[in-house]
């Protein structure tokens, strides 16, 4: 079990907050680069983070928010189990209805491809951070990833993410992961890039 010390506007989300979650991340990821090519639209984005955010992350991992402003959503490697068949399913129906042409094709190839390449060594992984834009600028981003990396760095866990987003590279630089490689998560598709941290030794 990892040991948290959370910051008192740091709050561990509970199973109702899937749409506050959802949210949040969506208006982060609106403009990201891979989220917009696989996805399309703001409504397919907001659906597949919800969804994600109520079947996966919250029943299975660890997921934080600072208010309505800033949410994290991490899983332990050993306890991310992906979704279901039906929860597949549904989330099919919904990128149908809402998401551009091709995006199912999309999503389920990005899915094969990032699960390809995704360490095997036990880790934290870190699926997503983000802060809603009004928000930006307030410090808010370190503020909710710094617990949980100390967490990690106490339990002597590396730490894996995927960035979809070239101008959050510094970020996690700082923040000590490194590169570990570029890829494509479909054909003509921007680069993802691999991340991995260390644990600092305490």
């Amino acid at each position: 079990m990892l040991k948290l010390d959370l910051p008192p506007q740091v709050t561990t989300a509970s199973p109702a907050d899937w749409r506050q979650i959802g949210d949040i991340t969506a208006e982060a990821f609106s403009e990201d680069p891979i989220n917009r090519w696989i996805f399309g639209t703001d409504a397919a984005i907001r659906a597949t983070f919800r969804q994600l955010a109520r079947d996966m992350y919250l029943p299975e991992g660890i997921c934080h928010q600072i208010g309505d402003d800033a949410a994290t959503m991490w899983a332990l490697s050993e306890t991310r189990h992906g979704l279901t068949s039906l929860q597949t399913f549904r989330l099919v129906l919904s990128l149908l209805s809402k998401g551009s042409k091709g995006t199912v094709k999309r999503a389920l190839k990005a899915g094969e491809i990032m699960q390809k390449y995704h360490p095997t060594e036990r880790h934290l992984y870190l699926f997503t951070i983000g802060t809603r834009k009004a928000a930006r600028g307030k410090g808010l981003g370190k503020t909710i990833l710094r617990p949980m990396l100390d967490a990690a760095d106490r339990a002597g866990l590396p730490c894996y993410l995927e960035n979809s987003n070239p101008a959050n590279s510094g970020f996690y630089m700082s923040h000590g992961f490194e590169r570990m490689k570029l890829f494509e998560v479909g054909e003509g598709s921007p680069q993802m890039e691999a991340m991995w941290r260390a644990p600092l030794v305490q």
